[in-house]
């Protein structure tokens, strides 16, 4: 079965990045490689440190009586 995760704060979005990684068996590192992404961007976004426009896009969707949910895809990687 599919696990979903709601998203209202950065930090959630970085706890579910990072336990998505650790279910896939990845090292930041790994991602980084996989994404094209810097590791150290990675560790600040695992570590609930965002982007402004991600701290804007939750704000929104919250006004808006909405949520951000991340739903695994288990063997889709």
């Amino acid at each position: 079965m599919a696990r979903r995760w709601i998203i209202r704060s950065d930090k959630d979005l970085g706890r579910t990045i990072a336990g998505l990684r650790d279910l896939r068996g990845m090292t930041q590192s790994d991602l980084s490689a996989a994404t094209g992404i810097d590791r150290s961007y990675l560790a600040r976004i695992e570590a609930g440190h965002a982007t402004r426009m991600v701290d804007r896009l939750i704000q929104m969707l919250r006004a808006l009586g909405a949520e951000l949910t991340v739903q695994e895809h288990p063997g889709e990687y």
